[in-house]
């Protein structure tokens, strides 16, 4: 148990400290790299608590496949971050007010923990008791049962926001040639092809 706790606010530990530098980085790509850093600490977190596939998912699909995404986009984008920050001060009281909704809305949920009796046993009610099944199989019982909803809703979220990110990447350059192949399948024989009879012994 003493080590356990011990790697649980090691873990905790790294984990704030690396969301604090993606947030305060001033380069975009040690954002992301410490933004992998942050998934690592909350996979091993999700390991002392015994949920191993959600730590597995952290590492596949967030670190191999989504920060990864990131990485490539940020570095693709070529985004002049100097004259982002400079209208920074100007959305700053807007940007203020959202954080203090957010905070306030924290609060509330940690408020309804501590004030509402039993909340506990209704938040822990739809997991079922891991003598009976392992946590991946409960997990997808929630997800494709209860949430369905929300989990095909988190799917159109990923959807769009890959489309944008291919919109943002497509760069348009004057004078460069690229395929039609609507005019390519639109060409006829006698367009491209031209018989020619050569004499022996001459050229065409």
């Amino acid at each position: 148990m003493i080590l356990q706790g011990i790697a649980f606010y090691v873990f905790a530990a790294l984990l704030v400290a690396s969301g604090v530098m993606v947030i305060s980085s001033r380069n975009p790509v040690h954002s992301v790299l410490f933004l992998i850093l942050a998934f690592f600490q909350a996979a091993g977190l999700c390991l002392l608590m015994g949920a191993e596939f959600i730590a597995m998912i952290l590492i596949i699909v967030y670190v191999g496949a989504v920060a990864v995404l990131f990485l490539f986009v940020v570095m693709m984008l070529d985004i002049n971050f100097r004259e982002l920050r400079q209208g920074a001060m100007e959305v700053l009281p807007l940007g203020g007010l959202i954080g203090l909704i957010l905070f306030a809305e924290l609060a509330a949920v940690l408020g309804g923990w501590i004030v509402a009796p039993g909340v506990e046993k209704l938040a822990g009610s739809p997991t079922p008791s891991i003598d009976t099944v392992s946590n991946t199989v409960a997990l997808g019982r929630l997800m494709y049962t209860q949430y369905v909803y929300l989990f095909q809703a988190c799917g159109i979220v990923l959807l769009v926001a890959m489309i944008g990110a291919i919109v943002l990447t497509l760069r348009h350059r004057v004078g460069v040639r690229k395929q039609d192949i609507g005019a390519q399948l639109a060409r006829r024989r006698d367009e491209v092809v031209a018989i020619r009879k050569v004499t022996t012994g001459e050229g065409v």
